[in-house]
């Protein structure tokens, strides 16, 4: 496993503090998994991830990630409705794995406010809570 200080955590992104990320992409955001949760969970086997449409707050639990040690719950960063699940992951979840920042993000949503984003951890603040 990785020590803190190995971990990858983009500037660009938020984090919260139950292990998700948050990236604008135009007018809707991308939400994953960080590299510190990818790599404390081994490797992925499922992602379990809600339907388009589904709304949910900061904070609800959306979905679940299963790996061969465990399953955890996967929580929303910020208030708003899924719009597109990455349907990559049924098929490859190990995409997580791979590239948790890229090909391996879970949703996209369309934040009810994007500013709320801001008010999420940035890179060093989140590694400090590691």
């Amino acid at each position: 496993m990785k020590t803190p200080d190995q971990i990858n955590l983009p500037a660009d992104l938020r984090y919260h503090k139950e292990h998700t990320w948050i990236k604008k992409d135009g007018d809707t955001c991308l939400v994953g998994i960080s590299d510190y949760a990818q790599d404390q969970l081994g490797e992925v086997a499922f992602v379990d991830m809600p339907q388009a449409g589904t709304h949910f707050n900061a904070g609800d639990e959306f979905g679940t990630v299963e790996s061969l040690k465990s399953v955890n719950a996967l929580f929303m960063p910020v208030s708003g409705t899924v719009v597109e699940v990455n349907a990559a992951l049924e098929d490859t979840p190990t995409l997580v794995n791979a590239s948790c920042y890229g090909e391996g993000w879970i949703i996209r949503i369309r934040a009810d406010d994007a500013a709320e984003a801001d008010g999420l951890l940035d890179g060093e603040a989140y590694r400090r809570g590691l």
